[in-house]
């Protein structure tokens, strides 16, 4: 499922990237980016986006957590550009 929403995401208008990661107990974390809230809300509509949501609540996940964030800056490598 997570395979199938992130590609789902990519075709949404407004997305910009998706980032994720797992660790061998299988907890992880998965940022994706937005143009702006507007397409993050339109992402949020998504019928199947939904069922998944739905999905992970009652099978998945005994507990989650979402946060959403503006990102102001971002820097790169060491040299901190």
């Amino acid at each position: 499922m997570a395979d199938a929403m992130g590609n789902l995401a990519a075709q949404q208008p407004g997305f910009l990237g998706m980032e994720s990661t797992r660790d061998a107990q299988g907890l992880g974390i998965t940022v994706s980016y937005w143009r702006d809230e507007a397409a993050l809300l339109n992402w949020k509509a998504v019928a199947q986006h939904a069922l998944a949501q739905k999905l992970g609540k009652e099978k998945w996940y005994s507990h989650y957590t979402l946060r959403v964030a503006k990102v102001e800056r971002h820097y790169d490598g060491p040299e901190g550009r």
